[in-house]
């Protein structure tokens, strides 16, 4: 199988998993989607743990890495504070999905393992980036940026939340505005 045919089940599994959850990892129905056979996926992911571990890990690097870009990107690290939501609202542009890892945390008890160790590596890395563009931009004192990290993220991942029930993404600007007026987010 080539490495293509790798990556398009990635994706394929990350579209599932965003929008079904852990239970979205049917192989069967990755295959019909890909256009291979179950077998095939078999050969690269052995378990739906391997795959469920392969694509938190994707996701995992692929937000540290949009992360660090959209760090770059910004004059100052308010700034990219600021646009950190955006991260969330793409998802919800996207078919409505949720992040891959606030949508597999939710499901925690029913985890593998190796799936679980990677949503937390996600949660962390965010709240880690996070804490170091707080205490940058002088938001709070260094002592306070871990909690104050913690608090957004949990405000973001549930905005987004709320935004999926309702299929609105407006419903998420809206908190995040909210958010931004009480003083949760600058």
């Amino acid at each position: 199988m080539s490495a293509s045919a790798k990556e398009a089940i990635l994706a394929a599994a990350r579209r599932a998993a965003q929008a079904h959850g852990y239970g979205g990892l049917n192989f069967r129905d990755l295959a019909a989607e890909v256009g291979i056979k179950s077998a095939s996926i078999h050969y690269h992911f052995p378990t739906k743990a391997d795959l469920g571990a392969a694509v938190a890990q994707r996701y995992r690097e692929d937000a540290a890495a949009s992360l660090e870009a959209l760090r770059a990107e910004a004059p100052d690290a308010l700034a990219a504070l600021r646009r950190y939501p955006e991260t969330f609202r793409r998802a919800l542009l996207t078919g409505n999905r949720m992040c891959l890892c606030s949508y597999l945390a939710a499901e925690h008890d029913d985890l593998p393992e190796p799936v679980l160790r990677e949503v937390l590596a996600f949660m962390e890395a965010n709240v880690a980036w996070l804490a170091r563009q707080l205490a940058e931009a002088g938001v709070v004192p260094a002592s306070q940026a871990e909690p104050r990290a913690r608090a957004m993220m949990a405000a973001i991942a549930g905005a987004q939340l709320m935004a999926r029930s309702r299929a609105e993404v407006a419903v998420y600007d809206t908190l995040i505005e909210g958010y931004r007026q009480a003083g949760l987010l600058p």
